[in-house]
């Protein structure tokens, strides 16, 4: 796996020390970051995912963020090597050179841009319920933030369980969201009717989760942001994940209990895929 990396201004290997062991990144996680799709060496979204980066460094009380200079890292990297037919681009953003310690310094902040190209998504998977919670009052929630480790955790249960991803309800016992993906219900009592979780159950709100509600409403589509029980994943019909890498993905178990991709979730896919194929930023 080549991983092409641009820091501060300096097209680095990804094997070159490149930070400093000060760095309010490495010490503390204190640092925001955007995932974004490529295709065909472009990436996908990219205004779209550098709103929310300005969201979730203002959330931490980090300066304002320097698109131009992002923009440069992401030229610089995607020019280094052949295009990347499908893959991932990472922006980072840390604290810069800080103390040992939650204070901050009055430095500059770290700018880290990264790509690698990786397998397109299977077609479905298995996603597990993890027994942590997401705390939707935390100062943190709904931030795109680089202090992952919950989700290191529970990723790597859920693989142990055989699922690729790993679903979190909030303190409040309601359905929030996975580790790297936004979920999706049909019930059966809905007639066609698609629900997710709502901002305020402390998801972050995932680009792709954005385009689908506003796609899927413009096609048709009745699709209701609504405070979920953490068990309607037992009774759905349909379960869908999206993400930034993975689009509209169908879940064919829960747990133990198996579901079949349904029509709902296949006409979001193929509205999905058309509308992306139109508009590269949308």
């Amino acid at each position: 796996m080549k991983v092409n990396a641009w820091v501060d201004g300096r097209l680095v290997s990804a094997s070159e020390p490149s930070l400093t062991v000060v760095d309010h990144g490495v010490t503390v996680g204190d640092g925001v970051f955007e995932t974004t799709k490529l295709v065909d060496g472009h990436p996908f979204a990219l205004t779209r995912h550098l709103a929310r980066l300005d969201l979730s460094a203002a959330g931490l009380g980090l300066p304002p963020v320097d698109h131009d200079r992002i923009r440069d890292g992401i030229k610089v990297v995607l020019g280094a090597a052949e295009p990347i037919a499908f893959g991932r681009l990472r922006i980072t953003l840390t604290g810069g050179i800080g103390p040992l310690g939650s204070d901050r310094s009055d430095g500059d902040l770290t700018y880290i841009v990264t790509s690698v190209a990786q397998s397109r998504p299977a077609a479905s998977g298995k996603i597990t319920v993890v027994p942590w919670t997401r705390n939707e009052r935390g100062a943190t929630a709904g931030l795109k933030t680089t202090s992952y480790a919950e989700n290191v955790v529970a990723l790597a249960a859920a693989k142990k369980a055989g699922a690729m991803e790993a679903v979190f309800a909030n303190t409040r016992g309601e359905l929030c969201e996975c580790t790297g993906s936004n979920v999706f219900v049909v019930l059966p009592e809905m007639d066609g009717v698609v629900l997710t979780p709502p901002g305020d159950s402390g998801l972050l709100r995932g680009i792709t989760r954005g385009l689908v509600l506003e796609w899927g409403r413009e096609a048709g589509v009745e699709i209701r942001e609504e405070t979920l029980p953490l068990d309607v994943l037992r009774t759905a019909d349909e379960v869908f994940l999206t993400s930034s890498i993975k689009d509209i993905f169908p879940v064919h178990a829960v747990d133990d209990r198996e579901l079949t991709p349904g029509p709902v979730t296949a006409r979001l896919a193929q509205i999905f895929t058309a509308r992306a194929a139109e508009d590269l930023d949308p």
